[in-house]
């Protein structure tokens, strides 16, 4: 049997040294390194208020759990590793984004019926995420989709259509930290760091890692909701400097 990590300790082999190692080798392409760096922060800042409540109620249901020693202190039921996750993902995939270019000389004038496209798409993405919520087995995809409805609203209405055009860029920058972030999940799962309960998942996994398909679409998620907001952040100070 494989060795138990704690979470301070996945994230010290896991994550610390890759926010370490972008940091070190930071470029800023996608904009100045001070709207970068600000943008992230306030970033981070939202990722801990607004993910907090959802997180703690998934974990006082018993929608995953963690490992004999692997949590080291909670705050509102929520290891104090999960709260510096929220805070070093968001620090990863900032910096990991500002390598990349984007054109940002495009007009923030948008029409309304083009803005109400991407909120149409939010809302559906809610909709998905309701249905699912009728079965147990749903309830950490369904609330996952739910919880990220109000993100994907507000900035796909500010710009869905300038992240489309930009779309090389925010594929790329959403995907590469997903696949890693994938990967080291489905490590810590199969060291007992955290388990997931049988009875809130699908049962579907992701191929070769055997990881539940709700952590990957957490993953995606929350990757997508930095790289989008990084990268409409620079556009909007772009336009007004």
């Amino acid at each position: 049997m494989l060795p138990t990590l704690t979470y301070l300790q996945f994230h010290a082999l896991f994550v610390v040294p890759v926010v370490a190692g972008l940091a070190l080798t930071a470029t800023y392409r996608l904009g100045s390194r001070r709207n970068v760096l600000t943008g992230t922060a306030i970033l981070a800042g939202l990722a801990l208020v607004y993910t907090t409540p959802w997180d703690g109620a998934l974990i006082r249901r018993g929608v995953w759990w963690y490992g004999d020693g692997t949590v080291l202190a909670r705050f509102w039921s929520i290891p104090l590793g999960e709260y510096l996750f929220f805070i070093l993902q968001t620090a990863m995939i900032g910096l990991w984004v500002a390598r990349f270019r984007v054109d940002t000389e495009r007009p923030l004038t948008t029409p309304v019926r083009t803005r109400l496209v991407g909120l149409a798409a939010a809302f559906a993405v809610v909709l998905s995420g309701l249905a699912l919520l009728r079965s147990d087995s749903g309830l950490y995809l369904g609330s996952l989709l739910v919880w990220s409805g109000p993100i994907l609203a507000i900035q796909w209405l500010f710009g869905w259509h300038f992240l489309v055009g930009e779309w090389q860029a925010v594929s790329v920058a959403t995907l590469v930290p997903t696949a890693y972030l994938c990967g080291i999940d489905s490590v810590a799962i199969r060291l007992g760091v955290w388990t997931l309960s049988k009875q809130y998942t699908t049962g579907y996994t992701v191929p070769l890692l055997d990881l539940p398909i709700e952590e990957a679409v957490f993953f995606l998620l929350t990757t997508l909701f930095v790289v989008q907001g990084v990268v409409l952040y620079i556009w909007l100070m772009d336009r007004w400097e």
